[in-house]
């Protein structure tokens, strides 16, 4: 197949699975084509049958803002008629559904059909597309799609009952490639870090208000007055400042480590003991989920679709948002108990495996050979 992907080129969760979908795709010998505003941060510089279209939206006096839906929409015509495209396949809702639905209406215009399938990630539905502002192209968007998908059974349930979806909305999940994560023996990596050989905890994320953050620090702050530990920060966002902060408050500068933005997030997670997730609300939880298939055990909240991928006292412990108390009583009976830690840690390699990437992948080309196959085209 010859499949078109758009998406937001960023370190967040729908950016990094639509890239990482691209590659199986590609890896199966499918011919992916990438259409967004820039390179997406996982994406290689090359790689066999994948293609990067850049979207290039220009500031014009009569615009306060720069048309980047209208931008958008006449790059997927041109790639579509050019590249002869089978399908396009639209990663979160705002704007790209929308965009997707008038570029199929162009394409007919042109005597050229090609459906497309949307993939609901999380805030696209829970926050932006929730908004009186956007919802009826939200939901207009949705079920003019000719397929739709969202990535765990709350984020379904939660679009069909903010919206009155008539579309059937089909769960495939995130997945994560255990060629790229898996456990590794990095100890000189782990010296670096923790250089007396404290226990690593990890969080991951882009620093949105949503991701609770300052659970994670208060948390760790009673873990680290219990045993010795190191706390790494990776990504950036608006609320780094306000956590960078905190840490001074508490005094905890010596022990937390801010690493920002990173592509090999394998190699940090290889070296961690437990990864911390308290969430206010996900989806689903790509980040927990790469920790999983590296062994480390998952703290997280309760909510959204996390329940979904952390089986509480299984894989992990899942505890009400906001409790850091909680969050750091579970977190020091895993690390203080080695024989349990490594349960944790066999369980969650095992739960990974249910969200391997050929599987997902296979579940993706059997949804875009189905749409394929039931696209009416106009008469």
């Amino acid at each position: 197949m010859n499949i078109g992907i758009v998406c937001y080129p960023t370190y967040g969760g729908s950016g990094v699975l639509a890239t990482e979908l691209g590659l199986g795709l590609a890896g199966k010998g499918h011919k992916v084509h990438f259409i967004t505003y820039r390179m997406p941060a996982r994406l290689p510089m090359f790689h066999e049958n994948i293609y990067f279209h850049e979207v290039n939206a220009y500031d014009y006096p009569l615009f306060e803002y720069a048309p980047y839906e209208s931008a958008l929409a006449n790059k997927m015509v041109h790639i579509a008629s050019y590249e002869k495209l089978d399908i396009l396949h639209v990663h979160y809702a705002i704007p790209h559904a929308s965009v997707a639905y008038l570029a199929r209406q162009i394409l007919r215009s042109k005597n050229i059909h090609i459906p497309y399938v949307t993939t609901l990630h999380g805030t696209d539905i829970t926050l932006v597309g929730s908004d009186p502002t956007f919802a009826p192209v939200v939901e207009f968007s949705i079920n003019a799609s000719d397929g739709v998908t969202a990535v765990s059974n709350y984020l379904k349930e939660l679009t069909e009952s903010t919206f009155d979806i008539k579309k059937p909305i089909e769960v495939v999940y995130n997945f994560v490639d255990f060629d790229r994560f898996k456990k590794t023996d990095k100890r000189h990596f782990k010296r670096a870090i923790a250089p007396n050989d404290e226990q690593i905890l990890v969080h991951v994320s882009n620093f949105r208000k949503v991701k609770r953050i300052d659970v994670a620090v208060k948390a760790f702050r009673i873990i680290a007055n219990a045993i010795p530990a190191k706390l790494i920060l990776v990504g950036d966002g608006p609320e780094r400042l306000a956590i960078e902060q905190l840490v001074t408050d508490l005094e905890l500068n010596n022990h937390v480590v801010f690493l920002g933005k990173q592509d090999a997030i394998e190699e940090i997670l290889a070296v961690s003991d437990l990864f911390l997730l308290p969430s206010e609300t996900e989806s689903f939880g790509l980040s927990a989920l790469e920790a999983m298939a590296c062994g480390v055990p998952v703290i997280s909240s309760d909510a959204g679709g996390l329940p979904e991928v952390n089986i509480n006292g299984q894989t992990g412990f899942a505890v009400p948002v906001g409790d850091y108390e909680m969050l750091a009583e579970k977190s020091i009976k895993l690390l203080s108990n080695e024989k349990l830690h490594r349960q944790f840690s066999e369980a969650a390699y095992e739960q990974a495996a249910f969200f391997n990437l050929d599987k997902i992948v296979c579940q993706y080309e059997k949804l875009y050979q189905r749409v394929l196959s039931e696209y009416a085209v106009p008469i």
